[in-house]
């Protein structure tokens, strides 16, 4: 078996699979990314490009994955948002299957057009780039306010339990890398805090729905004055300042994230009114972001991108865990 890289995909029955979709029995395949799933550039002979995801085993139901895809296209189609553009395969269907690794199901997969851009860089000044995360939240936002969802439509929901609990989406973050019995008692202060305050804020219809919950740079492609939103993956029920919250991943601690809240807001409000209170509790989400992303680092610890935040991430959220108890006080 020739395994590709820290995916246990192999790849002679990765290329025997695109025999799925028409004229990629030649391509040539290479892997791009591997967080919750592996993408692959799909190089054609004939100079053109696709791309291909291979979903993680056990993560999106068939329904789900069809689901992100409806409302990825709904909103390319009634709001002009630049989204992925999926290919069907030789079946007409967007979603092919095949066992492509040593997993006893076989494996989702969907090939996309290839997409021309550029990730902005945390080096860049930043502003006009969250400007524009925040406006397309907004624009998220307003489509899921009025769009009719299909009758049958399935997304994981994003809750205080579905994130925090033991048996979270993501994982336990009390088994993450790093957490000793001093950081665990700042994290279960954390915990209980959020709970109370998101259990306060409820989830009314004007501040909780369907939302992309990974819009951030690393899902931005800038070409020319062309921004591109993509990989619904984790696109699900939860509140809509968490759209900023994964703005910000990874990056919660930076000194530039004032700045940053700022532009997005100043992007928000050109397509949405945002209260009161919802701008008060953004605090809250980024915290709870930061507790499901300390979840996925323990649970993920196979894929290069974990490995490579797991030094400090506790450490640092702890920090920031505190600062957070500090402001808002103890549950």
């Amino acid at each position: 078996m020739a395994l590709i890289e820290n995916t246990g995909i192999d790849r002679d029955k990765l290329l025997a699979a695109l025999t799925a979709w028409p004229g990629l029995a030649r391509a040539q395949c290479t892997l791009i990314n591997h967080t919750e799933n592996a993408t692959f550039r799909l190089d054609l002979p004939d100079g053109s490009k696709k791309i291909l995801r291979v979903h993680r085993p056990g993560y999106n139901s068939e329904l789900a994955i069809t689901s992100e895809l409806t409302w990825a296209k709904a909103l390319r189609t009634d709001m002009a948002v630049q989204t992925p553009i999926a290919i069907a395969g030789n079946n007409g269907h967007l979603l092919q299957s095949a066992h492509v690794s040593g997993a006893y199901a076989p494996q989702f997969m969907v090939l996309f057009e290839f997409e021309e851009g550029n990730e902005p860089q945390e080096n860049e000044n930043l502003s006009a780039a969250f400007v524009e995360l925040g406006r397309l939240a907004a624009t998220a936002h307003n489509h899921v306010q009025q769009w009719q969802m299909p009758e049958r439509f399935e997304r994981m929901r994003w809750t205080a339990s579905s994130i925090l609990d033991p048996n979270g989406l993501w994982g336990d973050w009390r088994k993450a890398p790093g957490m000793t019995e001093q950081f665990r008692s700042t994290f279960d202060q954390l915990d209980a805090l959020l709970r109370q305050r998101l259990a306060e804020f409820g989830q009314g219809q004007d501040r909780y729905g369907l939302i992309h919950a990974d819009m951030r740079l690393a899902n931005l492609l800038v070409d020319g004055r062309h921004i591109k939103l993509i990989d619904f993956d984790d696109c699900g029920f939860c509140w809509y300042m968490y759209d900023f919250a994964a703005a910000i991943s990874f990056i919660e601690d930076s000194p530039e994230i004032p700045a940053l809240k700022a532009a997005w807001l100043r992007g928000y409000r050109k397509e949405r009114t945002l209260a009161d209170a919802d701008e008060a509790e953004m605090d809250t989400f980024v915290m709870l972001r930061r507790m499901a992303l300390t979840a996925w680092i323990g649970s993920h610890s196979e894929t290069p991108f974990a490995q490579s935040l797991a030094g400090d991430f506790v450490r640092r959220g702890a920090k920031l865990a505190q600062d957070y108890l500090l402001r808002f006080g103890a549950a």
